[in-house]
């Protein structure tokens, strides 16, 4: 066996996301806060573009799970927010699959987007933004200690 895993593209059944739907989400805010900020500690985010972040309202949506976070950048933290009073600057929706693949580098948001398996909605620009912050990641920092992100 090769040390490369590949993240096969998948959909988990209807009734995974409908009960998903009825269980709280702000775990998954902290979650992903929590690891946003992991990331700023680390400094795996680009620091000169992140003042462009500052007030933005994020959302992220896993489409077969039911999940769904909402998050800002304020003060220098990612921050969970739990009852968003207006739409998110930048929205993402796609399945589970899709989430692992990109943060494997399996796939890059572009093709996802295009394929119609990433959802992007919100301000173009800010969306740009992310996109290449993303790109900024060196993820082989992590190679040593996670499997998933080996190449």
């Amino acid at each position: 066996m090769s040390g490369n895993f590949t993240i096969p593209k998948f959909k988990l059944p209807d009734f995974v996301a409908n009960l998903g739907q009825k269980l709280p989400q702000w775990p998954h805010a902290l979650a992903l806060v929590a690891g946003l900020n992991a990331a700023l500690k680390m400094k795996l985010l680009p620091e000169c573009e992140l003042a462009l972040l500052e007030d933005k309202l994020f959302r992220v949506r896993v489409l077969d799970t039911g999940g769904e976070a909402c998050y800002t950048y304020l003060n220098g933290l990612f921050r969970p927010v739990f009852r968003p009073e207006r739409e998110p600057d930048l929205a993402f929706a796609a399945n589970l699959s899709a989430y692992l693949q990109l943060l494997a580098r399996q796939e890059d948001p572009d093709t996802l987007f295009f394929n119609r398996e990433l959802e992007i909605t919100g301000d173009t620009e800010l969306g740009l933004i992310v996109k290449n912050m993303l790109d900024a990641v060196e993820w082989p920092k992590f190679s040593t200690r996670l499997p998933l992100f080996r190449h």
